[in-house]
């Protein structure tokens, strides 16, 4: 045991999660590769959770952020920020709300948080819908609708949340249907809820569940969710934490995949537009972010470094078009990783789109899930130099590979025979 890891653990909270039986100290990076404290390199499938979008030590990131500290650090929403302006202009004009204003935090979380606040204010109820086997962050508010038990440790919660079908396509009571017919069935479950529940604020869903193991449902579940929606007056919030920026290779966005009913009323996002900094934020129309009555700053939301690590990286990724990267070595990746579990019992189910893939491991020849096989490839990918994440319900056995999106072809290969030999040596 290392004398960091005695250390951490004699001042961290026990329910703060490290991976690996042998935790490592990760030093510096360069583009999809990092180094531990020990020397080791490895190639990075995990991106510190989706966040370091573009690549490690990034040199326009790097010099934009150098550049703005050696100017000014802080000064909080209470003065004009230039860098924060330039950037919420180019998310409003990218996010497809019209009349769109931003708002800046710090994480994901407190962009559901304030998403959270706004809808509830704006319709006047506390009555949230979430999906199963969601996640949308560690705050009091956002613990209380999440839809997955793993994430949730109370059930205390200023919000009444009821849970939907739909985020799960393979699991569950529709799961035998066809895509048509799992639509169908899952509108008929909100129907049926609505008829049920008075004054509802607004629904929150990832358009793929991050946590939750990289699932999702079919394309235009919610643009169908959103016209029953729209009938009742309820909003739309979609989660885009894990799915912005190009992710998902086919969209810009997340919710484009389901865009034929419009765009979400609000849009949460965070993660990789920092490419490591701490950014989050919320684009909603006028009137809703405007709802609000009581004074409100961000002492942290909008820091002039950050919004300048913000705006280099979003320059990066467009210019050198890494969404289509995403869908074109995202997709060779994904039939790779089929081809290559094709014959492993252990693997229920390859998913995913673009540079966002989930495998789900299971007990061979049964759904039951299979923590500890989930546990033992992270180990053994981790010693062939491959760092991976996991997630999902049914006890976390879910591997998520989310690689930064400039990743090779050849990268993408050397990554994909190293999780094949995890695999097959279950």
């Amino acid at each position: 045991m290392s004398s960091l890891y005695e250390r951490h653990r004699a001042v961290a909270p026990d329910w703060l999660a490290l991976y690996y039986k042998n935790p490592i100290e990760l030093t510096h990076g360069d583009g999809r590769y990092v180094w531990d404290a020990d020397g080791n390199r490895y190639l990075d499938f995990f991106g510190g959770i989706l966040t370091t979008m573009t690549a490690h030590a990034l040199p326009e990131v790097t010099k934009a952020v150098a550049e703005q500290a050696g100017r000014i650090i802080h000064s909080s929403t209470l003065y004009l920020n230039r860098p924060m302006v330039e950037l919420a202009e180019r998310i409003a004009a990218l996010s497809g709300i019209p009349d769109a204003r931003v708002f800046f935090t710090t994480s994901g979380t407190e962009a559901n948080d304030t998403a959270l606040l706004l809808a509830t204010a704006y319709r006047r109820s506390n009555q949230i819908l979430a999906m199963r086997n969601s996640y949308h962050g560690r705050s009091f508010s956002t613990v209380g609708i999440t839809g997955n038990r793993s994430w949730s440790p109370t059930g205390l919660s200023p919000l009444q949340t009821q849970y939907v079908h739909g985020g799960v396509r393979t699991r569950g009571p529709y799961a035998q249907f066809t895509d048509e017919r799992f639509v169908e069935a899952c509108v008929a479950d909100l129907e049926d809820l609505l008829g049920q529940t008075r004054d509802v604020a607004a629904l929150i869903a990832e358009p793929v569940q991050g946590v939750g193991g990289f699932t999702s449902p079919p394309d235009g579940l919610y643009a169908a969710f959103r016209r029953v929606l729209d009938r009742h007056g309820i909003l739309w919030i979609a989660d885009e934490v894990q799915t912005g920026w190009g992710r998902t290779g086919d969209h810009f966005w997340g919710w484009q995949a389901h865009g034929q009913a419009g765009p979400p009323d609000i849009l949460t996002f965070a993660k990789g537009i920092g490419n490591g900094m701490s950014i989050g934020g919320v684009v909603a129309r006028a009137e809703i972010m405007n709802c609000l009555d009581a004074n409100s700053i961000s002492t942290f939301g909008g820091s002039p470094v950050t919004m300048a690590a913000g705006l280099a990286n979003l320059t990066y990724l467009l210019e050198h078009d890494l969404q289509g990267n995403a869908r074109r070595v995202g997709g060779l990746l994904i039939e790779r990783l089929r081809a290559a579990t094709a014959g492993i019992d252990a693997v229920r189910e390859v998913r995913g789109r673009g540079l966002m893939i989930g495998l789900e491991l299971t007990e061979p020849g049964t759904d039951r899930a299979d923590p500890d096989a989930a546990a033992a490839v992270l180990e053994a990918t981790r010693a062939n130099g491959l760092l991976i994440g996991k997630g999902g319900g049914h006890n976390t056995s879910a591997l998520r590979i989310a690689p930064p999106l400039s990743l090779t072809v050849a990268e993408a290969e050397e990554g994909a025979a190293i999780l094949e030999q995890a695999l097959r040596s279950l």
